[in-house]
């Protein structure tokens, strides 16, 4: 071949694309503005055991106020694990949130769905969860499952564990929650270590991870910590994440937006460490800002948007730890034009910028409705980005040259060998965008994408069997949720 006599000297090849946002020394003056905010300004505190545990370490506190000397972040900064593995439910690791690894799920906790016959806005039911991870368990690129919803035909209070019992029904995926306090996170945790059959065993596997937010801005309320606390002791991931809204409950700037979050995960993760160092944390922060017509907080419907969640999952990047992002969502109230762009930009720049977890696929309205559709959606755009995220392979394969001099001019590559070894890996396929010519899309129903969609979603939900539980762990997980309705912990 002719480029066997070729030579070259410090090579250096794309494994991808290539997208930042922040240059080194920018990370590094975000992360100072991020030391002086915890050092300077402090932040409140509302728990005994986590005001000790600053203390104890050398903190200034003044009642709920705690200042953090700078050498405390950098040693939480330090000893947290720059690299986690999760399993799914049968305990092979699936997820290694580390580096630029990006994997993309739904989100939690919307209290209404957009129904997938009626088109009508509607409370969310239990089986909505159920659908939700039925889907997630098929579709290809969705890898791990949150339950796009919070359930209102359960006992209100017992939501979060409802939740999670749904899920685990119907997907085998790495799973994404959420508790409403201590005591249901401990439900959860029990019914997670029955999955795995053993505490020991989800520790080694976890294929769960717990979300919590504190009250930003600098506030983190005993619950939070709760949870935090109890997570770290369990040595089992959680997310940290502060809802930051520009305008509002941060400056009114992209890096102020991003310095005010991340002030918050920060201080987060000293308590985190404090309690358990080498505890597995996982950073991250939906950062928007308040529209100041409409008083909603932008999510996806701007280039703000997706530009501060990837310059904050850089800034994470660049202090080596996982990070929890955030990509197709909608403001759009159902799921339309709006929200196909809105879902595509913000996928697309969230995978370009390498975030770990990329959470909210199927969000419409701010968050406060959530579409099956949409998830379906949201799952060809993921594959469709991925494709290129994953650049250009240049190889003797690739490049083809013997391939080209042997067709010459004016031939074609059809009958080539090539072209049937790599036609159906080389280009990328759909499996819903319309290709076909428009006599054949008239026969077939003139079918429009929302109409696919549709279909889709109700094929696969009619079609697609979950691998269930076996019956004992199906039954000790009914007993632990007995004993959470009748107030007591497994």
């Amino acid at each position: 071949m002719y480029w066997d006599k070729c030579s070259t000297s410090n090579q250096l090849d794309n494994s991808s694309i290539n997208f930042s946002v922040f240059s080194k020394s920018q990370c590094n003056r975000v992360y100072s503005a991020i030391l002086e905010v915890l050092e300077r300004t402090g932040t409140k505190v509302y728990n005994e055991e986590a005001l000790n545990l600053l203390k104890s370490a050398g903190c200034r506190v003044d009642g709920e106020r705690v200042w953090i000397p700078s050498r405390l972040v950098e040693k939480a900064v330090a000893s947290a694990p720059s690299r986690i593995a999760l399993a799914d439910r049968n305990g092979k690791r699936r997820l290694f949130l580390e580096g630029r690894n990006s994997y993309f799920g739904p989100g939690p906790t919307t209290p209404n769905f957009i129904d997938l016959d009626s088109g009508e806005r509607r409370k969310v039911t239990r089986q909505d969860v159920c659908n939700v991870a039925s889907l997630v368990d098929v579709l290809p690129s969705m890898d791990f499952c949150m339950s796009l919803a919070c359930i209102s035909d359960v006992t209100p209070v017992l939501a979060d564990v409802h939740e999670v019992h749904a899920m685990l029904e119907n997907t085998v995926k790495p799973i994404v929650t959420w508790a409403y306090n201590v005591e249901n996170n401990m439900a959860i945790a029990a019914i997670f270590e029955a999955v795995a059959g053993s505490e020991v065993g989800l520790r080694d596997n976890p294929f769960f991870v717990l979300y919590t937010e504190p009250a930003t801005p600098l506030k983190h309320p005993k619950e939070a910590l709760d949870k935090l606390l109890y997570m770290a002791a369990k040595e089992l991931p959680i997310i940290y994440t502060p809802g930051v809204q520009g305008n509002a409950t941060a400056p009114a700037s992209l890096a102020g937006v991003i310095v005010m979050a991340a002030s918050d995960c920060l201080a987060g993760l000293v308590i985190h460490q404090l309690k358990n160092p080498g505890a597995p944390f996982i950073a991250g922060g939906v950062v928007t800002n308040m529209d100041m017509r409409t008083m909603i907080h932008c999510y996806a419907s701007s280039p703000d948007f997706c530009l501060m969640h990837a310059g904050y999952s850089e800034l994470v990047q660049h202090l080596g730890l996982p990070m929890f992002s955030t990509a197709g969502a909608s403001d759009s109230k159902v799921l339309d034009m709006q929200s196909a762009i809105e879902y595509s930009l913000s996928i697309y720049s969230a995978a370009l910028s390498g975030a770990n977890l990329i959470h909210d696929v199927g969000f419409l309205e701010s968050g406060m409705s959530a579409s099956l559709q949409g998830l379906v959606m949201g799952d060809e755009i993921i594959s469709y980005v991925r494709k290129i995220i994953a650049g250009i392979r240049v190889d003797d394969e690739t490049l083809a040259v013997d391939v080209i001099d042997a067709v010459g001019p004016g031939g074609h590559f059809l009958q080539e060998d090539h072209t049937f070894l790599n036609f159906k890996t080389a280009f990328w396929d759909p499996r819903l965008f319309s290709r076909e010519r428009y006599p054949a899309w008239e026969a077939g129903g003139k079918l429009t994408y929302e109409d696919r969609l549709i279909e889709k979603t109700r094929q696969l939900l009619a079609e697609h069997q979950p691998e269930p539980l076996d019956s004992l762990t199906a039954n000790e997980l009914k007993r632990i949720i007995e004993l959470a309705e009748d107030g007591r912990v497994a």
